[in-house]
């Protein structure tokens, strides 16, 4: 099966080649760089690495970019509250979210471009814009001009009081038309700002994104991804912008669009407040559960993020490494079965690649003889394609090995206890068989239960 993708510009799943076969080119939009990210801007970030290694894969070679946006009015907010440089908020939370994405298993995009570091590809971009009468400056800003683009809205496929409604635009009085969206704006002495034929200040969310594709992946990309909420305005400007640069060359081939995070029955959001940080997170539970969880849905669907959902990511985990454990004799490399390659050729079918490993771990259980070495190479290969199981069994179960999971376990072995006594022996067993795939051994004494780790 070759790969298949959903393409929100279009609307339909469709054959993906790249217009380079040895290098594929893709775009995933970053983070703004203020504070810790929450759980649900990992998301794009975990399932596009899963597309990611399946290009590399597939094509011997990937242009991945995904950006960091270190100037913003959010950043500039939080260094006034803390009394320190913009830079130091910057810094201090570029190196905290690599650290989480690494946490999370993601492989490093081959590139990671600042917008602080392409300023002069910004200005450049906005002067051509301009110099075709796509914008115009106006009061110390430069603006883009909605109406100089007859296919704005392709993308959202909102009409024109929607988009208005839905951008939440400033009318100003430099404004020709309320739909009209900042590609510059004046900085005060007090905020970071570059010299510019408009004078001193600083680039507006959207250009930033615009100039880094370019100056990295050229005009034309193959795919562009990102989360669903950020398709309208911050995706619709840039493929206006962008091809109002570009002469209408196409920017983006393939637009693909990751659904939100919904925690307690709302999208997951910091203006909610209804949010859980990855650095929160990573301190409570293993890393791995968090990316299998945030792969357990389709990428396009909204996920359900509860405690359950990461309890039962664990117990899947115990059980994946449990049959690693028992296959620690065998010496076998990862090979990806075709199973699990046809699951992601599907629009990148996560769910469906994990009922498959599922499967082939359960088949590798039942192994005999020389087929132990072959099931062994299909788990190894079906997690590695996943980003998981990438740590040795040991590792896994000695994990959060702590006072605390003592009396997790023995808090367990009571209810099995009071399972027995009530003859409710299937429960009984189902926690036997729990504590074994966590590597935790039980033996029933005349003196009582007795318990170590494997």
């Amino acid at each position: 099966m070759n790969l298949r993708l959903f393409n929100t510009l279009t609307r339909r799943v469709e054959p993906f080649a790249p217009l380079d076969p040895s290098a594929p080119t893709m775009y995933l939009c970053g983070p703004t760089v203020y504070n810790y990210v929450h759980i649900g801007n990992a998301r794009g970030p975990v399932v596009f690495d899963v597309l990611a290694a399946l290009l590399r894969r597939r094509f011997g070679g990937l242009r991945y970019a995904r950006n960091i946006t270190d100037v913003d009015d959010k950043i500039n907010n939080a260094a006034r509250e803390a009394g320190v440089p913009i830079g130091q908020i910057t810094d201090r939370f570029t190196a905290a979210y690599r650290e989480e994405m690494a946490a999370l298993g993601v492989v490093p995009q081959e590139l990671q471009p600042k917008a602080t570091d392409h300023i002069p590809q910004i200005v450049a971009m906005i002067e051509r814009l301009i110099e075709s009468g796509h914008a115009y400056a106006a009061e110390g800003h430069v603006l883009f001009s909605v109406g100089s683009f007859s296919e704005y809205g392709k993308l959202s496929r909102r009409d024109p009081d929607d988009m208005l409604a839905g951008a939440r635009v400033e009318v100003a009085p430099y404004k020709r038309d309320p739909g009209d969206f900042v590609l510059w704006k004046p900085s005060t002495d007090d905020l970071p700002g570059w010299d510019s034929p408009w004078g001193r200040g600083r680039p507006g969310w959207h250009i930033e994104c615009s100039a880094m594709a370019e100056a990295h992946l050229g005009d034309t990309i193959d795919i562009h991804a990102g989360g669903i909420d950020l398709q309208f305005p911050h995706h619709e400007n840039e493929v206006a912008q962008s091809e109002c640069a570009h002469g209408g060359k196409p920017f983006a081939r393939f637009w693909l669009h990751n659904g939100m995070l919904v925690f307690g029955g709302a999208k997951m959001s910091k203006s909610v407040g209804n949010v859980e940080r990855i650095h929160d997170l990573l301190a409570k539970h293993p890393a791995e559960a968090l990316r299998l969880a945030l792969l357990s849905a389709h990428y396009r669907q909204p996920l359900d993020w509860t405690p359950a959902l990461i309890e039962q990511s664990v117990r899947t985990l115990d059980r994946l490494y449990g049959t690693l454990r028992d296959l620690a004799d065998v010496d076998a490399a990862p090979a990806i079965p075709a199973t699990i390659e046809d699951a992601l050729d599907d629009d990148l079918n996560t769910p469906q690649a994990l009922a498959e490993l599922a499967r082939i771990a359960g088949d590798a259980r039942k192994a005999e003889g020389p087929a132990r070495r072959e099931a062994k190479a299909a788990v190894l290969g079906a997690g590695l394609a996943l980003g998981l199981l990438q740590q040795a069994p040991e590792a896994w179960f000695a994990r959060g090995a702590s006072e605390d999971d003592d009396t997790r376990i023995q808090a367990l072995i009571d209810e099995r206890i009071a399972a027995k006594a009530a003859r409710d022996f299937a429960r009984a067993d189902a926690i036997r068989q729990q504590l074994a795939d966590e590597g935790v051994l039980l033996e029933d004494t005349p003196q009582g239960v007795r318990w170590k780790r494997a």
